[in-house]
């Protein structure tokens, strides 16, 4: 029989042993911040590489290569950049804070459970204890009645399966306790490193914006002159016609790239399923020759099936943006000083809208698309492009930031940009137009002003 020494004992070994099994759950569990950043950039950098050989190439075709927005380019585009991380720290920042608050909930539940399965444990020893302890050799050499030895038997049988779950189960708690530990001391770790990012990215920030207002008051004079010049508008609306245009065959060749995949993955299901039956002929066949002499069994086979291991995959033919039209919103809330078709200067109209606005103010995605271009371009400054399927393209210029890059997907609502006045433009606000099959259309036939 145990002695109460001996009980506490047993008490204090066990939860040596449960502790024991958390080790190991150990600093394996890490978030890897740096390889999920660098997975990020890369994901989408071939594309990104050749929309940069793109835009460099329709500059190639321009005779006038020294303009005082080129000037500007490095800094707007440096702007817009840090920005850009400022804006995806913030968002990590709040992604984290809020799984630091869930994380904290639930090592509280799991405390909880804890707690109560350790009761648990120490009810059953003691329970235990106070039986003596009895074990199954001593109860077969008892003597006692049979059948009585059997029902005590059953019985330590079920408390020792009982036991045994509990067991168990604290282990994995005590192993999820410390798993749950470790992961919010890594995310406040993460939260430290966001935080000094980010105080980095303000000062290049404010480096960029110094010389930006500084490039801006020495090349004024010689911006209103080259905005007065006859024909500039004109080469600033080829420069992005031109751009458009070779998007939409970029555009295209992914597409075609994309349903050649389907059909080989189809094909190669098909060949495999093929391969399948098949096999099951032969099988049959020599299954069947090798009971000839007995009578054959029935043979019960899977009747004929293809497994599908993919649907048919969604290629977004514009369809459900053309719905859209009539119900759409403008990017953002302003004064419309320039429609659709209005003079715009000697020889030209608008083709697009003028939406004036405070620098900073939100620029949202009209509808879900993917940014098929996330750069800056001359006459248009920070410039970002939507591709919403059917030749259907969103585009909108001189912007302060471009808070996505191209590859992206976006969902209609999301911040995809920052009003500014980039590209040498006088006014701060946005430049917004809508195109399709590459030409112009009037936004406002496509959107609800109530």
């Amino acid at each position: 029989m145990f002695t109460h020494s001996a009980f506490s004992t047993a008490i204090k070994l066990v939860a040596l042993l449960l502790a024991a099994a958390c080790v190991g759950t150990s600093w394996a569990g890490t978030t890897g911040r740096d390889e999920q950043k660098r997975a990020a950039e890369s994901e989408h950098a071939e594309l990104r590489k050749k929309l940069n050989d793109l835009k460099q190439d329709i500059l190639k075709t321009e005779s006038d290569k020294q303009h005082a927005e080129d000037e500007l380019a490095e800094s707007e585009a440096a702007i817009s950049t840090a920005n850009r991380k400022l804006f995806a720290l913030n968002a990590e920042q709040q992604q984290t804070q809020q799984k630091i608050i869930d994380l904290a909930n639930q090592q509280q539940q799991l405390q909880q459970q804890v707690d109560q399965q350790k009761k648990q444990f120490s009810t059953l020893l003691r329970q235990q204890y106070q039986t003596g302890n009895s074990d199954r050799i001593k109860f077969l050499l008892s003597g006692d009645n049979p059948n009585r030895i059997n029902r005590d038997l059953q019985y330590l049988g079920y408390v020792s399966q009982s036991q045994n779950r509990l067991i168990t189960q604290l282990r994995e708690n005590l192993a999820a306790v410390e798993s749950n530990k470790l992961a919010t001391e890594q995310a406040k770790l993460d939260l430290d490193d966001i935080a000094k990012e980010q105080e980095q990215q303000k000062a290049d920030l404010v480096k960029q914006q110094n010389k930006r207002a500084a490039l801006i008051k020495q090349l004024s004079s010689k911006l209103t002159a080259q905005r007065k010049e006859a024909g500039q508008l004109q080469k600033n609306e080829t420069r992005l016609a031109s751009l458009v245009d070779k998007l939409n065959r970029l555009i295209e060749e992914q597409r075609k790239a994309e349903l050649l995949q389907q059909e080989k993955r189809r094909a190669a299901q098909l060949a495999q399923e093929a391969k399948r039956k098949a096999e099951a002929q032969q099988n049959a066949a020599a299954s069947k020759q090798g009971n000839q002499k007995t009578p054959a069994k029935p043979v019960v086979t899977a009747p004929e099936s293809i497994e599908v291991t993919k649907t048919p995959e969604k290629i977004n033919d514009g369809s459900q943006f053309a719905q859209l039209k009539g119900r759409l919103r403008l990017p953002i809330k302003g004064e419309l000083t320039a429609k659709f078709g209005s003079q715009r200067g000697e020889g030209t109209v608008w083709k697009g809208l003028f939406i004036r606005a405070s620098e900073g103010t939100e620029v949202k995605a009209i509808a879900s698309g993917k940014v098929i271009f996330a750069e800056w371009l001359r006459g248009f400054g920070n410039l970002i492009i939507l591709d919403h399927g059917g030749q259907y393209m969103s585009i909108y210029g001189n912007n302060q930031a471009v808070l996505k890059q191209a590859g992206e997907s976006v969902n209609a609502g999301d911040v995809i940009a920052s009003v500014g006045n980039s590209g040498g433009n006088e006014q701060s606000g946005l430049y917004f137009e809508l195109r399709f099959q590459g030409k112009a259309i009037d936004p406002l036939g496509w959107v609800n002003l109530k």
